[in-house]
């Protein structure tokens, strides 16, 4: 029974589901009609991106000329003009102006306009005419521009608005004559179909540029999230090493003195514990990194790889080379070694540096250039201007992962307490300086190959 209530119940808000969807419409009619129609809030007719404000000016003289066209059919029947007709032709013509700034106000003006001009068309030119050519014109004008700024519901009430002035004119009249009321109908509905259409375009505009914005940002987080990613993952293979070096050599210290006491086998018992559950942590926080490689890394096998040093960067260069960068590398100070760190970072920066120079600069010459100071590492990356266009994709030169470029650079720098300064050179190529700490190492320096690398 319960279930065949709900069923019943599932079935009758689906039923009239379309239904509520009409009715919360029509009950957003007034609000819509209230906030668009019912205000003078300023709302300016936006200038041309190429044309500036000459369309406006354009629309100005001709609500000037349809005015002056508008005097001439009364002074026609009316001679001398009466001071009345002219301050109506007045207000219809300054309709057009303040509907260029404040629409809904312009229309409201036009549309009172409209409704005298109805009556003193009729008395003027017969019951058959409530509305004269020019001031068709110009509530046509004004039409066209109220669509253009506001929703189709608003810009649809004031077409009725508006006919319903010429329809109320006739009433009197006896019988109605419809060919001026349907030459004025024909005017303000296309007006209204051709602003709402034009409306209807800017705002898509509008919100593909927002999109394309939102799906840049979203673009640049995503990227900073994976290199933040490969960066945790990549310390967490430094730090897991050396944590599991600590709580070797704990668990060993004890075999390496005769009949150790047993305050130290508990201290070195103690580190040992400490050691592991530490890595234990590291491993179940960062280990879900580690799942989210691309496939093709781990067909290769590439994420069980150690992780590089500067030790590797004549392996890169090679690579690169047989890739086609003609690149060279130099090393001034006394070459040392660095904290793991340090080592990785100065290792992926000139890796991305490099892929870089091959995919925007094809044909350019490279140079990479280490310098050993006290205070630090500084890495230099720079290249000379493209010599050809890029055919396609470029090979990333033995790059184990493309990483996402300056963000990668700035990322890593940063994660060092270091600086790095990116930029175009005098002669039209690309230069890529990182200064890392590099704190010095107890290990002692090591040989260095022809490039200045150590082998």
């Amino acid at each position: 029974m319960t279930g065949t209530r709900t069923k019943e119940a599932t079935g009758t808000g689906t039923a009239t589901g379309p239904a509520a969807r009409w009715e919360l419409a029509l009950r957003a009619v007034p609000g819509v009609l209230r906030a668009d129609l019912g205000t003078a809030r300023r709302d300016p007719l936006p200038r041309s991106r190429w044309l500036n404000w000459l369309p406006h000016a354009h629309l100005v003289l001709l609500t000037v000329l349809l005015s002056v066209w508008s005097l001439n059919l009364y002074a026609r029947h009316l001679d001398p003009l009466p001071g009345s007709v002219t301050l109506l032709v007045v207000a219809q013509c300054a309709a057009p102006v303040l509907a260029l700034s404040r629409p809904a106000a312009g229309w409201w003006l036009s549309t009172g306009a409209l409704l005298v001009s109805a009556t003193v068309t009729a008395s003027v030119f017969g019951a058959e005419r409530p509305w004269n050519a020019g001031a068709i014109a110009l509530h046509t004008l004004v039409l066209l521009l109220l669509a253009l700024r506001v929703r189709p519901v608003a810009a649809a009430a004031a077409l009725a608005v508006s006919l319903l002035t010429g329809v109320g004119a006739l009433g009197p009249g006896g019988v109605p004559h419809l060919p001026t009321l349907w030459s004025g109908a024909t005017a303000f509905a296309t007006a209204t179909v051709v602003g709402a259409s034009l409306r209807a375009s800017r705002v898509s505009r509008t919100r593909l540029v927002a999109q394309e914005e939102l799906t840049a940002e979203e673009r640049a987080r995503r990227a900073l999230l994976e290199e933040r990613g490969r960066i945790a993952r990549e310390l967490h293979d430094v730090v897991a090493h050396h944590m599991s070096v600590i709580s070797i050599q704990a668990q060993v210290a004890p075999h390496l003195v005769e009949n150790p006491s047993p305050e130290l086998r508990e201290n070195l018992a103690g580190i040992r514990q400490n050691a592991v559950d530490a890595l234990t942590e590291l491993r179940r926080v960062l280990g879900v990194l580690r799942g989210d490689g691309a496939a093709g890394d781990t067909a290769a096998g590439v994420r069980h790889a150690p992780q590089p040093t500067l030790e590797r960067l004549g392996e890169l260069l090679a690579n690169v080379r047989a890739a086609g960068l003609d690149v060279t590398a130099e090393t001034v100070g006394e070459a040392r070694p660095l904290s793991p760190g340090t080592e990785l970072s100065a290792y992926r920066i000139v890796q991305e540096a490099l892929s870089n120079a091959m995919r925007h600069a094809p044909g350019a010459r490279a140079t990479v250039t280490t310098r050993y100071h006290t205070a630090g590492l500084t890495v230099r990356v720079t290249n000379t201007p493209a010599t050809r266009r890029a055919a396609g994709p470029v090979p990333s030169g033995g790059a184990r992962e493309p990483g996402h470029g300056l963000l990668g650079m700035r990322e890593r720098t940063a994660m060092l307490g270091g600086e790095l300064a990116v930029g175009p050179t005098p002669d039209g190529g690309w230069d890529v300086t990182a200064v890392l700490p590099a704190p010095l190492h107890a290990q002692p320096t090591q040989s260095t190959t022809k490039d200045g690398y150590g082998s």
